[in-house]
């Protein structure tokens, strides 16, 4: 089986990927992580960097287990981007993605990028959070 993890370069994008590659490891699963975005800016919030993508890279070689990592900057929804690749990889376990607090009004100005594959998903999704320092 496969589980895919939203990949964002931040703590809770770190997150993310670190329990992706801890359940990989209890399932012996395939581990696919996705950072995806619009596209339009290189400087796009949310967009990996090439440094980001050699340190994501790194951390799942070292984990040891099966992965591939993609990156879809094609003008698409990222969220989309998610789903729809969810749906397309064969046995999806799971999707994991971070999450940060947000009060309720930066959700409805901003809307929830974590709300919406929670909601919109045919498969469990597992969120987690960064560990405070």
């Amino acid at each position: 089986m496969t589980i895919l993890v939203g990949y964002s370069p931040s703590p809770e994008g770190r997150a993310a990927v670190d329990f992706g590659i801890e359940q990989a490891k209890a399932f012996d699963d395939n581990l696919i992580v996705l950072n995806a975005g619009i596209g339009e800016t290189p400087d796009e919030r949310g967009v990996a960097t090439n440094k980001d993508m050699d340190e994501l890279t790194q951390t799942l070689r070292s984990s040891e287990v099966s992965h591939e990592i993609l990156q879809f900057l094609r003008g698409n929804d990222p969220v989309e981007e998610l789903l729809a690749l969810a749906e397309a990889t064969a046995e999806t376990r799971m999707i994991v993605i971070g999450s940060r607090r947000r009060s309720p009004v930066g959700k409805l100005i901003m809307g929830s990028t974590a709300q919406r594959i929670i909601l919109e998903a045919e498969v469990p999704v597992v969120s987690v959070k960064a560990t405070k320092k």
